[in-house]
């Protein structure tokens, strides 16, 4: 199974079975967060969250897959800044979709900061860096569940 994996998802570089282990890793650790809002009843939940954790991490193989190509000729063109930059922009557009202001009052703008987070969690996971995207994803879950709690507790939150 191993030698097929690694030979349908071979990038130069890049054995099939470590692809397969990132994009499965994005989407476990963005599920984390999904849940978290799925129990809380928002509108971007379990799937929303998995399928960007799991397509900024496909961003970020590709663009390995691509420096690996391009480094191979004489002159190197690409700049991995970019694939950040513009992940980040187009999961703006999607977190940005999820706010609604009516009569004053900001509505899904925490369900927005979340997409932004999973978005970072896959790119982390996608790019190889383990312990980033399992630390942000812990810190995130952390803000959303205890936060939540001391909110509560101070007053300045009421129960959602």
């Amino acid at each position: 199974m191993d030698a097929l994996i690694d030979e349908v998802t071979r990038l130069p570089g890049q054995p099939g079975t470590v692809v397969a282990l990132r994009l499965f890793g994005a989407a476990i650790l963005c599920a984390f967060i999904g849940l978290e809002r799925e129990f809380r009843e928002r509108s971007a939940g379990l799937r929303t969250n998995m399928l960007v954790g799991l397509a900024a991490a496909t961003f970020a193989i590709l663009s390995e897959g691509v420096i690996d190509q391009s480094s191979q000729s004489t002159v190197v063109r690409a700049d991995p800044t970019r694939l950040i930059e513009a992940v980040t922009s187009g999961v703006a557009f999607l977190a940005a979709g999820l706010i609604i202001v009516t009569k004053g009052h900001v509505k899904g703008l925490t369900t927005g900061a979340t997409i932004w987070l999973a978005a970072a969690v896959g790119l982390a996971i996608g790019l190889g860096q383990w312990l980033t995207g399992i630390l942000a994803c812990v810190a995130g879950l952390f803000v959303l569940l205890a936060v939540r709690r001391l909110e509560q507790v101070m007053g300045t939150k009421g129960p959602r």
